[in-house]
C-alpha cells in the first residue's frame, strides 16, 4: 500500500484519523505566497522523483489523493452511523427505500441490484432490520409468491435523522472549497468514474 502513499498500519492513526472541518479546510487554502499547501501526498511524490527520477508519477497525484479522501469520508460516514445507532449496510438498506418514494418499498431484488450484494445477504440483512423494527415485508400485489419490503414510520424517522447529520457533515468537509472548485471538482470525478466503471 505504501507504492501509492496509503499509510501502513503504523501511521493510520496519523494520516486517517478523524480530523475537523477546520483542518480539513487548511489542508485545502493556500499558503500566504498563493501557493497551494503541500499535502502528504505531494511528499511522497517528490521522494520518488527524487529516487527514480524517470518515472511518471502522475496518477498517484490524483489517485492516491482519492484513496486517502475516500478512508476519511468512510470514518467520517461511521462515525455519524453510530451516533445514529446505525450499521452502515442498515443505513444503505433504508436509504435505498427511502430513495423509492411513498410508500418507500422494494422488492428484495431491486435492493440487491442497489445494494450490490447477494440475495443471501439481502435476506439477513432484511431479517436484521425487521428485527429493529426499521423494515417490514409486505405481500406483493403482483406476485401472489413474491414480498416487498417497506421502511416502517420509526425506520423512516431513523434514516432522515442519519442522512441530515451526514449531510451536515459532509458540507463542512468541504467547506474549505468554494461553489465553482466544488461544480468543477464533481464534474471531473464524474469523468473519471465513468472511465473507471466502463
Amino acid at each position: 500500500m505504501s507504492l501509492t502513499g496509503s499509510p501502513r498500519p503504523a501511521d493510520s492513526n496519523r494520516a486517517f484519523g478523524p480530523r475537523g472541518a477546520d483542518d480539513i479546510a487548511s489542508a485545502t487554502s493556500t499558503a500566504p505566497d498563493g501557493k497551494p499547501h503541500h499535502d502528504e501526498v505531494d511528499v511522497i511524490v517528490d521522494a520518488w522523483a527524487s529516487v527514480r527520477p524517470g518515472l511518471d508519477t502522475t496518477p498517484l497525484e490524483v489517485l492516491s489523493r482519492i484513496s486517502r479522501i475516500a478512508r476519511r469520508l468512510d470514518q467520517a460516514r461511521n462515525a455519524v452511523f453510530t451516533e445514529h445507532e446505525l450499521d452502515g449496510w442498515e443505513f444503505d438498506v433504508m436509504s435505498a427505500l427511502r430513495r423509492a418514494g411513498e410508500p418507500f418499498e422494494l422488492s428484495p431484488g431491486a435492493l440487491v441490484q442497489q445494494t450490490l450484494v447477494t440475495s443471501g445477504t439481502m435476506t439477513n440483512r432484511v431479517d436484521g432490520l425487521e428485527r429493529r423494527g426499521f423494515v417490514s415485508r409486505q405481500p406483493s400485489p403482483s406476485d401472489r409468491r413474491g414480498v416487498l419490503v417497506r421502511l416502517t414510520p420509526a425506520g423512516l424517522r431513523a434514516v432522515d435523522a442519519a442522512f441530515d447529520a451526514l449531510l451536515h457533515h459532509e458540507r463542512r468537509l468541504l467547506a474549505g472549497m468554494d461553489d465553482d472548485a466544488r461544480t468543477h471538482l464533481a464534474a471531473s470525478l464524474r469523468t473519471l468514474l465513468t472511465a473507471v466503471e466502463s
